[in-house]
């Protein structure tokens, strides 16, 4: 599986069919973006044209004097399968389709046209993304088959992170936010119809993969159900498998029918499906990666106990609720830790849980007592509210505070995962950034920071049922000490 799906993501050469000189087709835009990281040949093809974008064009895929890697089909529907017959004709394996026109228009030559596709497909043994989709995007190796101008939207940085979805339209969109708000993806991958190559097959690639940490879906609908359970739970006792599950309504299930053609299916029986598997669901986007980036950034918990070390009380009270209400615990910390917090707080201050170090803590006072808590072995997850704007807490809080996480980590047998979440403007955001990048995931609600806790303990939960959590915490710490 690995070596038929890697030349997706790693291709040394790529021919796109349909490549165009109009800048408004699709064909232009896909050889515009390779030229800007691929790292590997470009191959247009256009039997019209000498060349595109100053690349020499070919006249069909068969007159390609080389070997081709991965193929990329931009013709219109009718098109495609004289054109992937080409392809199997050439010694191609790898095609993304991202033409339209398949099943997903609900009619039988559409439908008559991909089984077309998949029987060709078949015959040559070649592995098919798409129809009706992007295609694939992979910072690291330059692969970016997207057709969307960057001077319109932005691609994210390489990172751990994966991202299957079956919308390109929504894909495209997570990787403009993603860029925004600073994630790294390691590989995007839009399916489409999935007249071939589907989420499972994806799952079984990544699980591999040394780039992912993360795995995160986008899906409407999977028609191999057994095979997509029995993927998932080989899968997530490796790695966190986090879902977005759209069509949950009955309207919505209605809207999915007319997009990529897939059944939706029960949402009753995903949800259970995915309890089964230990899929962490997300709600929506920011949800999703929300909780991609804490288990990106953050080792799985051990259990179900909080900690909340607070600058002001109202969060402390509200994050508090937050906790509880997803079934997470508050706990009261022991007299003899009580009594080391008040060693270090002013006398103002709260010691118990929520700890609060009150508006008028200086930067020890609130590291102090994260010290304390990291080590009181009474809690299994911390939430930080630290407050930048307090009079107290310096420029030099942020750097302080990650070297003293560091400093304890190293100290403590199985590390003690934290999130934060932080209210503010500018400089709160900047100072949020830095804890962020230091590895410290940053959220701008007690909520969503409650979220993203509840997800470390879940995928802690699933990992000792499946007698993995040792393992997969050994293997975390092996691998940022490489780092």
């Amino acid at each position: 599986m690995s070596r038929e799906l890697n030349r997706f993501f790693n291709p040394a050469t790529i021919a796109v069919i349909g490549a165009s000189r109009d800048p408004t087709k699709v064909g232009y835009q896909v050889i515009y973006n390779l030229l800007q990281g691929f790292k590997g040949r470009v191959y247009p093809v256009n039997p019209n044209a000498d060349n595109v974008l100053g690349v020499k064009a070919y006249p069909s895929v068969i007159a390609i004097p080389d070997d081709v890697d991965l193929a990329v089909i931009s013709v219109p529907a009718p098109s495609v399968p004289s054109v992937l017959e080409e392809c199997g004709l050439k010694g191609i394996k790898n095609v993304i389709i991202i033409s339209a026109g398949f099943k997903e228009l609900g009619t039988h030559e559409g439908v008559d046209r991909e089984r077309r596709v998949v029987e060709i497909a078949r015959k040559y043994g070649i592995r098919v993304v798409g129809p009706n989709c992007i295609g694939v995007y992979v910072p690291k190796s330059g692969v970016n088959t997207t057709f969307l101008n960057p001077e319109r939207m932005d691609f994210p940085k390489h990172g751990n992170i994966a991202f299957i979805s079956q919308s390109g339209a929504f894909g495209i969109a997570v990787l403009d936010w993603a860029a925004m708000r600073g994630v790294g993806i390691s590989k995007f991958v839009s399916l489409g119809n999935k007249c071939d190559v589907d989420e499972s097959d994806i799952l079984n690639y990544l699980v591999d993969d040394p780039d992912t940490q993360v795995i995160t879906i986008y899906t409407e609908g999977v028609d191999d159900g057994r095979k997509f359970l029995k993927t998932l739970k080989n899968v997530t006792p490796v790695k966190p498998v986090v879902i977005l599950k759209a069509g949950r309504t009955e309207e919505g299930s209605r809207a999915i029918a007319s997009h990529t053609g897939s059944l939706a299916g029960s949402d009753v029986v995903y949800d259970a499906v995915f309890k089964q598997a230990g899929v962490i669901r997300a709600l929506g986007m920011e949800e999703l990666f929300d909780i991609a980036i804490a288990l990106s950034l953050q080792p799985p918990a051990k259990g179900s106990r909080v900690a909340i070390l607070t600058v002001g009380g109202g969060s402390g009270v509200m994050a508090t609720d937050a906790v509880v209400s997803l079934g997470l615990e508050v706990p009261k910390l022991s007299e003899p830790t009580v009594s080391r917090l008040r060693k270090v707080l002013l006398p103002i201050a709260s010691p118990y849980n929520p700890v609060d170090v009150t508006g008028s803590a200086r930067d020890e006072h609130f590291i102090d007592a994260l010290e304390i808590l990291m080590k009181s072995g009474e809690v299994d997850i911390i939430i930080l509210i630290p407050y930048f704007m307090a009079p107290g807490i310096s420029k030099e809080f942020t750097s302080k505070l990650l070297r003293k996480v560091r400093e304890v980590s190293k100290e403590l047998d199985i590390p003690l995962p934290i999130v934060g979440a932080v209210t503010g403007g500018r400089y709160t955001m900047k100072m949020s950034t830095v804890l962020e990048e230091g590895g410290i995931p940053m959220y701008p609600s007690v909520e969503r920071a409650a979220k993203a806790a509840w997800a470390l303990y879940k995928y802690g939960e699933w990992l000792k049922r499946n007698n993995t959590f040792e393992e997969y915490i050994n293997r975390l710490i092996k691998c940022r000490s490489l780092q």
